[in-house]
């Protein structure tokens, strides 16, 4: 059964865990290492031993840094969710904007959920000067009891998993993430979507993803990229140049979130597994439509 843990992004992977988990070989004695950790469901899912996870988003490694060293818990969680829901309900967006105003003056991994939680449309984004910027909801009433004990429990899941663990949480670039891999690791890349809106955090360019291309084919261990590989209205030409000499897996599903409605509609993904990494090395899959996949 997947869990979803307690930050939410665009592109996330929860409908999607198991076929990754199921289409990638690795013995786990290694490091699982995600240069692109993004709200963490992959590793959190898999549960691996070891793990370095890294993003360039400070808001993201913090949060589970201070979930890591018990800085925030889930009772802290829900106190501070009672109390913000509350204050959310009697005065609307006129609180939000304050607490977003806020959090952009001084972070801090609390406010960060409660912002995450009752943002537009599930998205985390921000401006160039990484300010967070995505507008209200407009559920003043969102944090309901069951909802925050929802989070409660997605914060105390997260929290057990990343303590029974060796985990490292970095704030750094691909590029420095890549620099020390080992033989055994597995490296998991979930970059931004090249050809989507990528203001999640900071930039993101053809020349970054050829880059990451490069990058990836010289380590020495296996690796996986998850991306988008075409829908009703283009086809992602990246795929076929830079990364033609891996195991192509593709599968079908929904976006729900997205900051346009073209995004929001079926999109054919694709796993690239490099060779000798792939538990069926002799079949490039054909597409699963979203009932098909949660039914596997």
């Amino acid at each position: 059964h997947v869990k979803v843990p307690p930050i939410k992004c665009q592109g996330i992977k929860t409908r999607l865990v198991r076929f990754i988990a199921d289409n990638i070989a690795w013995d786990g004695k290694g490091t699982w290492v995600e240069p692109f950790l993004g709200s963490g469901v992959v590793a959190f899912n898999i549960a691996p031993r070891r793990a370095l996870l890294c993003d360039t988003n400070i808001h993201l490694i913090n949060f589970y840094r201070d979930i890591q060293y018990r800085r925030i818990d889930e009772v802290m969680v829900r106190e501070y969710l009672v109390e913000k829901g509350r204050l959310l309900s009697e005065k609307g967006s006129e609180f939000y904007y304050r607490e977003r105003e806020a959090f952009n003056r001084k972070p801090d991994s609390l406010r960060f959920l409660f912002l995450n939680r009752c943002s537009f449309n599930g998205l985390m984004r921000f401006n160039s000067r990484g300010l967070y910027n995505v507008p209200f909801c407009k559920k003043p009433d969102r944090f309901q009891k069951a909802y925050i004990t929802k989070i409660v429990n997605q914060v105390a899941w997260a929290g057990s998993v990343i303590r029974r663990s060796d985990w490292v949480f970095e704030p750094q670039d691909f590029r420095k993430t890549l620099e020390n891999i080992s033989a055994g690791d597995f490296v998991y890349l979930d970059p931004p979507y090249i050809g989507r809106n990528t203001d999640y955090y900071n930039s993101w360019d053809e020349n970054a993803a050829v880059e990451l291309a490069i990058r990836s084919q010289q380590i020495p261990c296996g690796f996986a990229l998850s991306m988008w590989l075409e829908n009703r209205y283009r086809k992602n030409l990246h795929i076929q140049t830079h990364w033609n000499n891996t195991i192509l897996k593709t599968y079908s599903h929904f976006y729900h979130i997205g900051s346009a409605e073209k995004w929001r509609n079926p999109m054919v993904e694709v796993l690239a597994i490099k060779r000798g990494y792939a538990a069926d090395e002799e079949y490039n899959s054909k597409d699963l439509t979203e009932s098909q996949f949660l039914s596997a």
